[in-house]
């Protein structure tokens, strides 16, 4: 654990939200879950407490510290029950408005000391802290997905970003062990504003005939040594999320090589947002994923 922080709010009881979670609980932290309904911080818990109990089944982890790390985790149905944490990572949907409105929610609820962390993949964090009361006490902390499996965390300062917040930030990432990469606070960071154009240019490469979902895919898997094909990644993202990213870097850097590509945009207007829809560049309803062009 970092010295400073012994209990860690989180909010956002989703795929991240709940990752995150998982990652504070295992290194020793209190975690304060909260979401908008009480259903979804339940389901969020259930999700986290069944990925430890994989974790144990296969080794990663002992009985005794899934337990432990399981009786950490505390629902927080308000936001006043997070009144206590010395840190706050919000890990909601990729909406800039949503956010500022948590915050302006959050903020008062909080001891005047406590840091609060945004997860955001792309939006600004010196503009998401302008809408806190905090702006010394606010960082970006943007976690891979899935959290528990993947090693890296990128840490962005904002303009007003107090050193103190930096190193307490850092020595809470270290804690999780997970490796920290520095990003300035330019839309996208580092790693959405390289892999982001690289999926929405595997988009246009499929909606110009280029070649198929599955031929761009295996390219990509054997061609560059990809775990994962760029469409095939854009499903597990979230298709809306890819969009919005793109949005960002289009947005924020006004050139045209980040134009969105049509053919995403036609997806996440069909509400065809990838696997957690069901239907994406491949349709997941049956046993085995199937292309859907």
């Amino acid at each position: 654990m970092s010295g400073k922080i012994k209990s860690v709010g989180v909010i956002g009881a989703g795929q991240m939200g709940a990752g995150i979670a998982h990652v504070s609980s295992l290194a020793g932290y209190q975690v304060f879950l909260h979401d908008l309904g009480a259903e979804q911080i339940e389901s969020g818990i259930a999700t986290i407490n069944g990925n430890l109990a994989r974790q144990a089944a296969s080794g990663k982890i002992s009985d005794s510290a899934m337990k432990a790390a399981q009786q950490r985790l505390n629902a927080a149905p308000s936001v006043s029950d997070l009144a206590s944490c010395d840190l706050v990572v919000e890990a909601a949907t990729e909406n800039e408005a949503i956010k500022r409105q948590i915050f302006a929610n959050l903020c008062p609820a909080l001891n005047p000391q406590a840091i609060v962390a945004s997860n955001t993949s792309s939006i600004s964090i010196t503009r998401l802290a302008s809408a806190t009361d905090r702006a010394e006490n606010f960082i970006g902390i943007h976690f891979m997905n899935p959290v528990p499996v993947m090693q890296l965390v990128e840490l962005v300062r904002g303009i007003a970003t107090a050193d103190e917040t930096f190193s307490t930030a850092k020595a809470f990432v270290g804690s999780l062990g997970k490796t920290i990469a520095v990003a300035e606070d330019f839309p996208g960071f580092m790693v959405n504003r390289i892999l982001l154009p690289m999926i929405n240019e595997a988009i246009y490469t499929l909606y110009e005939g280029v070649g198929n979902v599955q031929s761009i895919d295996t390219a990509m898997k054997l061609g560059a040594n990809h775990p994962m094909g760029p469409l095939e990644l854009a499903d597990f993202i979230g298709l809306d999320t890819c969009l919005s990213i793109m949005q960002v870097l289009h947005d924020g850097l006004a050139d045209s090589k980040y134009r969105p590509c049509p053919l995403l945009v036609k997806y996440v207007e069909a509400g065809w947002l990838g696997r957690k829809s069901g239907r994406g560049f491949y349709d997941y309803r049956g046993e085995t994923p199937v292309p859907t062009r």
